[in-house]
Parts: structure tokens; C-alpha cells; sequence
């Protein structure tokens, strides 16, 4: 795509994208010629945006008016950015400092995070918790609910906690689950969760004996819950100060959608092997998000990736500083987690 444009067309090209951004209204030739870095004259400019139009860069609303960059005009754009996306050493020790900041429980790192996402790019941000498996097992205790059902509660080295329904045999009472959380604390504290299902019965197979199979039936509970992942959504109606958005309907199910936390799941839990993602309008499969732009960047403990973040804005979004944010913000949190994990050991 970028052999068909001149670096003459392609800086006027960025020009456009960059005012429409921040003003939302048809960019004019005498609006660009006023720029520093164009030097050009409105006649001139006007045949290049001309010429983008035919290229199917750009459109144009009313035949008196100016243009509007399209998909296709994005798409080049944030090609062309990526790597030039940065923030102020200013801006990026702000993001450090205050989430760096003392917070003990992975929860409240991940709402913090959510939080601070939304306010820097006045967008609305999406926040996946970070997979649990990792963690390891600081204390479990197991409380009789009803007859057949108890409550494993479970913290980890993170800080963060679990809660989590489990089946047991009915006759099982409360002294026999509290000898059984014994057991679990005292052979398996520091196993990482994903392989106490794996150590745990080998371990407990003689004290357990007959019970064996239900205590194999509990832990496959609890392999499942760790598994699981939520999604935190901070600024959702930060979208309705866009005039994209001012239509009541058009609103109404966007903020449904993004409030079901559906389709943000799966979008940042689908693992294509990428850090980070820019999706712009129809590159979302979701019917609501077609005039949305998507950005996620995936977040670490260590070597392994746990979970992912992102922020949605209309597509004319400031990229540059979305992407620029997302970058540190990862940067960030996988410090901040990986601090938890290793003061936790």
C-alpha cells in the first residue's frame, strides 16, 4: 500500500488524519497550507488530496467541503506510526509512579490499571485479570456449605483471592474438610496452582485414601477457576463526549455491548501470537464496534504472557498516544505483578 504514495502525498496524508482527529470536521487545503512542515500552496495541496481520493484515501462529504480520511487512510496511518509512537519522559514517569505505587492485591492493580488507562486517553478501557495458574498457593480453606457443596477459598503469594464452589461427598462434614485443608496447606503452600492438581493427589493419596477419587473431583474444580479470566471496563460513557456518538440509539448499544464484556473477552484472550493490535472499524467483527478502532497489548509476569489490555475510541482515535500508552502501561504492570509475585515467595 505505501508504494502508491509519494512522501509528499503521504505527509499530507498524516496532516489530514492529524487535524481530523482533533477536530472531527473536513480538512481544507488552506487548513494544510498553513502547516509548517507541508510548504505548500492550496492548489497544489488540492490536487494531492485529488489524487488520495482516487487512491481511496480519502472521501468527501459535500462537494465544497473538505476531506475526511476513511479505513483505509487509518490503516496506512497507524502502519506508518507504530514505531514512532512515544510519550514524554514526563508522561511515562507519571504512569510508573503511580502504579507503582504500594498496592498488595492483584485486583486492585488490575482496577488501578483500568483506571488510569481511561483517564490518560479519555477512552474506554478494557483490562483482562491476569491468569491465576501461575500464582502460588499461600492458603486454602475448604468451609462446608450445604450437604455435597463447600467453599475453597484460596489465597495466593499475589495477594490476590478465589472463591470458588466445589462438590464434595455428602456425608463429607466440616471436620473432615478442615483436616483436609490441613493437609493441602501444610504438603502443597509455594506449588504453583496449574501443578497442584498434577502433585497434590500423589502426595495425599495414602492420608486421603477411599476419598481419593472426590479429592481428584475438587481439585479438577478448582483447575477450572484458575483458568478463568474477567474483564475490567473503565470509561465506557467516555465515548458519549464523541459526536460519533451522539445518536442516543448508536450509543445506547454501544455501551451494552461493551458493558457485557463479551466480545472484549474474546478479543483479548485471543492469543495470535502479536504484543500488540490495532482492529479499526470493520476489522471488528462486532456489528457495535464497526465505527470503534480496538487497540490491545498483552501484559506479562516474568517470561509468560498472563493477560491483555486495551482501549476503544472512535476510529479517528489519537493513535499515536494510544499506542504510545498501551506500551508503558504494559511495560508497567508487568513490573508492578512481577514485583507481587517475587515479595510474595
Amino acid at each position: 500500500m505505501t508504494e502508491l504514495l509519494d512522501v509528499r502525498k503521504m505527509r499530507i496524508l498524516e496532516a489530514i488524519v492529524d487535524d481530523y482527529i482533533l477536530t472531527a470536521s473536513p480538512v481544507g487545503s488552506r487548513t494544510l497550507s498553513k502547516h509548517e512542515d507541508i510548504e505548500l500552496s492550496p492548489a497544489t495541496i488540492r490536487n494531492e488530496m485529488s489524487d488520495l481520493t482516487e487512491l481511496g484515501f480519502l472521501e468527501q462529504p459535500h462537494t465544497s467541503a473538505g476531506r475526511v480520511p476513511n479505513e483505509k487512510a487509518y490503516r496506512l496511518y497507524v502502519n506508518n506510526i507504530m514505531d514512532r509512537a512515544s510519550l514524554t519522559p514526563d508522561e511515562t514517569e507519571y504512569i510508573r509512579s503511580h502504579l507503582n505505587t504500594k498496592v498488595s492485591e492483584v485486583g486492585e492493580v488490575i482496577k488501578q490499571t483500568a483506571r488510569m488507562l481511561s483517564g490518560i486517553t479519555n477512552y474506554t478501557s478494557v483490562v483482562l485479570t491476569p491468569q491465576m495458574k501461575r500464582a502460588r498457593l499461600k492458603h486454602i480453606s475448604l468451609i462446608s456449605v450445604t450437604e455435597g457443596s463447600a467453599l475453597a477459598v484460596i489465597v495466593t503469594n499475589s495477594g490476590s483471592t478465589m472463591n470458588t464452589m466445589l462438590d464434595v461427598p455428602k456425608g463429607m462434614g466440616q471436620k473432615q474438610l478442615e483436616h483436609l485443608s490441613a493437609l493441602m496447606n501444610e504438603r502443597c503452600c509455594g506449588y504453583r496452582l496449574d501443578d497442584i492438581r498434577k502433585t497434590l493427589l500423589p502426595l495425599l493419596q495414602d492420608e486421603v485414601g477411599e476419598q481419593a477419587d472426590a479429592v481428584m473431583d475438587m481439585l479438577e474444580g478448582i483447575s477450572a477457576d484458575i483458568e478463568k479470566q474477567d474483564v475490567e471496563v473503565v470509561g465506557a460513557t467516555n465515548m458519549l463526549n464523541y459526536p460519533e456518538y451522539s445518536d442516543v440509539g448508536k450509543a445506547r448499544s454501544f455501551l451494552t455491548e461493551v458493558e457485557s464484556g463479551d466480545y472484549l473477552k474474546r478479543v483479548l484472550t485471543t492469543d495470535d501470537g502479536v504484543e500488540l493490535t490495532v482492529r479499526i472499524g470493520n476489522e471488528n467483527d462486532n456489528p457495535e464496534l464497526r465505527d470503534c478502532s480496538v487497540v490491545t497489548v498483552s501484559y506479562r509476569v516474568g517470561d509468560e504472557k498472563v493477560g491483555s489490555m486495551g482501549v476503544i475510541g472512535p476510529t479517528r482515535m489519537d493513535y499515536g498516544k494510544v499506542v504510545a500508552v498501551l506500551k508503558c502501561m504494559s511495560e508497567s504492570l508487568s513490573n508492578v505483578l512481577s514485583g507481587l509475585l517475587d515479595s510474595n515467595k
